[in-house]
């Protein structure tokens, strides 16, 4: 008799806490699906029928997310768009002050990105690797502007002066995707800076190779045809070099250059713009 009550007692206990567990689960539940909708509806007030009837470049766009923001900050959406016309306008210090609030609050969403426009536009390449390798030690693989994490690595490296590194990795992307699809397949850019990377650490040969491959599927890229000139000097076969540097100087005068989305606000690293001015002194 004693043990069938203590079993009752212990069954009524059970039952009592899977129930509460079960309660406490839903009442969860339901806050965050709450918080969800609460969520929505500021970005389609403040967003949808507030910021997105402005430019980006106005007051109204800021106006309309410091609203959105007043009534909830933690939506990592707000802060990137917030910080949208501070990346265009050259405001570096406040784009990436929004990006890190965004990084904040979704950090899976956002952390790659932020790496991707250190890099790219304010030119922090020391902090552009921390995010991007820590972005890829947690998540994984993604890839930005149709490049893979590494690919801005690799610009990194060569704006330090690390040629070595960036060799490595730029190799490594281009021969896994000579691998997988085949020579036709590997991105003009990623390949160019292989050969770049190669050209800095003086593998004259191999870079004006690369060069040669770049080309073959980008014939007018100028900033490609100056490189190649400058191996060509180097390997001694001048002439070619003048005819190479002379060509490139015309493509670029006709906008042939790089092409990323991004390139309409910043150049991009071993862009060749102003050193066309003196392109054929290089040849000596």
């Amino acid at each position: 008799m004693k043990n069938m009550k203590k079993n009752i007692n212990l069954m009524l206990v059970i039952t009592v806490v899977i129930s509460t567990s079960f309660v406490s689960n839903l009442s969860a539940q339901t806050v965050e699906n709450n918080q969800d909708e609460r969520q929505e509806l500021i970005i389609e007030t403040y967003l949808k029928n507030g910021a997105w009837n402005h430019h980006f470049l106005s007051k109204e766009w800021d106006q309309w997310i410091n609203l959105a923001l007043q009534q909830d900050s933690t939506i990592a959406y707000l802060w990137q768009q917030k910080a949208l016309p501070y990346w265009k306008q050259k405001k570096y210090q406040l784009a990436i002050e929004c990006y890190e609030n965004a990084v904040k609050y979704d950090r899976k969403e956002w952390l790659s990105r932020l790496g991707f426009l250190k890099c790219i536009f304010a030119k922090d390449y020391e902090g552009a690797l921390i995010d991007l390798t820590n972005y890829s030690a947690e998540f994984g693989l993604k890839y930005e502007q149709d490049h893979p994490l590494d690919f801005y690595k690799g610009l990194c490296f060569l704006q330090l002066n690390q040629f070595q590194k960036a060799c490595d990795i730029f190799k490594e992307i281009v021969e896994n995707q000579e691998k997988k699809h085949g020579a036709d397949w590997v991105h003009y850019l990623e390949r160019y800076y292989y050969a770049i990377a190669n050209y800095e650490l003086n593998n004259y040969e191999l870079a004006n190779s690369e060069l040669d491959k770049v080309l073959k599927e980008y014939n007018n890229f100028s900033d490609a045809q100056y490189y190649k000139a400058l191996c060509l000097n180097y390997l001694g076969e001048k002439d070619d070099a003048k005819i190479i540097m002379e060509i490139g100087k015309l493509n670029f005068e006709k906008g042939y250059t790089i092409n990323e989305d991004s390139n309409k606000y910043e150049d991009y690293p071993y862009q060749i713009t102003w050193q066309w001015a003196s392109s054929l002194n290089m040849i000596n």
